[in-house]
């Protein structure tokens, strides 16, 4: 029985399923022990570039520093037993036909990874955090909270709904459908922009997985470059006793890390374990083994340390990575509440999508170039779809980098995203001399940043809304809920404003 087989298989089941249970279940308001900024702070490559470009040490640093203490015991165990996008790699590379490439083909492609955390590290000394592209976690987290999970939640939603209705299923099946609601299908089905993109970015790593086993794994993840880095150091290695270079293990070895002469690259060794039982004479298991001497493949500890170092010395002010950006730091659309300063935000966020999705509203949306090129995909709220629910703290609870801070209700209640202003040649009381007073109603606030004036009209009294400045906080819900089409007649514009 090929057990460690079985235990690295079950060991991704479980991590995949851990990873889509906290981002299916994290709701309003927010229940349990788990958040999905606590699977982030395990993350190496997010924790260590972010801190380098904000020039901070993010809370989890720690949780970081000891997932690379055990690299350097283990070796890469997290792309091969965690991982979550790897393990869906893995599942499509079975239906699929992967190439065998000679040692040099792999030596050269695997290149590129490590040039890419290179160009991470480099822009992060110019305060430009790039490493959303490319992390693995962020990659699946968007993919699961705004393609997988509106899809399934839609989809078992609609059946339910139909049959339901066609074949008069009044009976158990509602009564379970109804259970369905209150669990399962208990998140809304949400509309994203951009799905489509996201989606597509995914599918074209999953395609690559059917042309070249681990493919991604291989030629492009920082984060296995970063684990590479470490894992060359580690303590676990494979070992191989009388050998008669049959080379049945190198044809199988999805990662590629075993070479023409039987040997095999420890920094691409991802401890699946397959080497151990394709071996047909049964010679190949894994043990730890110290002082070994060190093999020398991809970047160099030495290169490695220099573009740390580097990168570090800008925490120090040399040179002033900020003044790059020449922003003047105000954003152009709305930020979630009490989010950083635009310049800040655009580098503290990952775009892992934890925040949209747990949006009660739906209103929190992933950009396009509304904020310029490196605000793609980051969080903005679109009040024609949804405004900021005035209790709801949910979104800095769940953010794993601090780009959008935890608040409590009290600081959330203060806290200004934007201010409205209405359009009087659209307002109906002000345009068409009409009575409305749907903005006022619905105002969360209080004192109401909304006040009513009546006016006398043509023989009739009027009420016509106009907006306190001092007392609204931009929350959106008087856009949303405005009922002129197809440009609303109140309008929330952004504001630079930080919570009481």
């Amino acid at each position: 029985m090929k057990k460690l087989i079985l235990a690295r298989r079950l060991s991704q089941v479980f991590f995949l399923c851990l990873f889509i249970y906290i981002l299916w279940s994290t709701t309003y308001p927010l229940k349990g022990i788990f958040s999905p900024a606590l699977f982030f702070k395990f993350n190496p490559l997010v924790t260590i570039i972010t801190s380098l470009s904000e020039r901070i040490i993010l809370s989890g640093v720690i949780f970081s520093l000891c997932m690379l203490m055990l690299t350097i015991i283990l070796g890469r165990f997290f792309c091969g037993w965690v991982c979550p996008l790897g393990t869906v790699i893995d599942i499509v590379g079975v239906f699929g036909k992967s190439k065998i490439l000679t040692d040099a083909q792999n030596t050269k492609i695997r290149r590129a990874k490590f040039f890419i955390l290179g160009v991470i590290f480099v822009f992060s000394f110019f305060s430009f955090q790039i490493a959303w592209i490319f992390d693995p976690l962020v990659i699946m987290a968007r993919f699961i909270s705004l393609n997988l999970i509106p899809s399934v939640t839609f989809i078992i939603d609609g059946f339910f709904s139909w049959i339901i209705r066609f074949f008069h299923l009044y009976g158990p099946v509602y009564d379970f459908y109804r259970s369905l609601q209150n669990s399962f299908l208990g998140i809304k089905v949400y509309y994203f922009a951009h799905s489509l993109v996201i989606f597509s970015f995914i599918l074209t790593i999953l395609i690559a997985a059917f042309k070249l086993k681990r493919s991604w794994c291989r030629v492009v993840c920082p984060l296995g470059a970063l684990y590479a880095v470490f894992s060359r150091f580690s303590f676990l290695e494979r070992r191989v006793k009388e050998c008669s270079h049959c080379r049945k293990c190198k044809s199988d070895c999805r990662m590629a890390a075993i070479k023409d002469d039987s040997g095999y690259s420890k920094s691409e060794c991802i401890l699946c374990m397959d080497c151990v039982y394709d071996c047909p004479q049964h010679v190949t298991d894994f043990g730890f083994k110290l002082g070994a001497e060190r093999e020398r493949q991809g970047i160099s500890r030495r290169d490695f340390l220099k573009l740390a170092l580097i990168s570090s010395l800008q925490g120090f002010g040399f040179p002033p990575g900020k003044a790059v950006l020449k922003k003047s730091g105000r954003a152009m659309v709305l930020r979630p509440p009490a989010a950083l300063i635009e310049t800040e935000f655009l580098n503290r966020c990952i775009r892992c999508g934890n925040c949209m999705k747990v949006c009660i509203t739906n209103g929190l949306q992933p950009a396009l170039f509304q904020s310029g090129f490196f605000g793609i995909w980051t969080p903005h709220l679109v009040p024609e779809i949804g405004y900021c629910e005035y209790h709801c703290t949910l979104c800095g609870k769940v953010c794993p980098t601090g780009a959008i801070p935890e608040l409590t209700e009290e600081q959330k209640l203060k806290t200004r995203l934007g201010l409205a202003k209405i359009d009087r040649s659209i307002c109906l009381p002000w345009k068409k001399k009409e009575q409305c007073i749907v903005c006022e109603e619905h105002c969360p606030v209080s004192n109401k940043a909304i006040k009513l004036k009546k006016v006398q009209v043509d023989g009739k009294i009027i009420e016509r809304p106009y907006v306190n400045l001092r007392l609204c906080i931009g929350c959106g819900i008087c856009q949303t809920k405005c009922p002129t089409r197809p440009k609303r007649a109140i309008i929330v514009y952004p504001v630079r404003v930080t919570h009481s």
